[in-house]
């Protein structure tokens, strides 16, 4: 078993100790998701397979977390943002825009990139750097701001 999904595993555990019904919830529900991924592909995954799963759970509640606000369903906005604290938990620590922002320069340094014609070039560079370390989203709108 890697090694997250054992801290996970662990977490979990202390949940059900303390009766935190909340992050109980949301524990089982990260390991309920790197268990289908495992079974629909019929492996084990590794940390960072499994990291993949959780940047995708935290991707999932940013966007309902949206569309709940745009639908006026603040209970529903609770819901997923007491998940979204307890996701985040267990993802690397985010890099500020500062810090962002000189990675995409020493990429555009490094491959050359002059215009939007080099963006995937410098995504694909960027992704394996920052992947999970930052959202690729700003990471997208900071190269555009940069190349145009």
């Amino acid at each position: 078993m890697s090694a997250l999904k054992t801290q996970i595993t662990n977490d979990m555990k202390l949940a059900m100790k303390a009766k935190d019904k909340a992050a109980l919830k949301a524990l089982r529900m990260i390991l309920g998701a790197i268990k289908q991924r495992e079974v629909d592909e019929r492996i084990e995954l590794n940390d960072t397979q499994a990291m993949a799963v959780i940047q995708k759970m935290v991707k999932q509640r940013k966007d309902s977390i949206s569309q709940f606000k745009d639908a006026g369903r603040d209970d529903l906005v609770d819901v997923e943002e007491a998940e979204l604290i307890i996701i985040n938990n267990y993802m690397p620590k985010q890099l500020s825009e500062s810090e962002v922002l000189v990675a995409v320069d020493q990429a555009i340094a490094a491959t050359g990139a002059s215009s939007m014609q080099d963006m995937g070039k410098l995504m694909g560079v960027l992704k394996t750097q920052l992947d999970g370390k930052a959202d690729m989203g700003v990471v997208s709108g900071l190269i555009r701001s940069k190349l145009q």
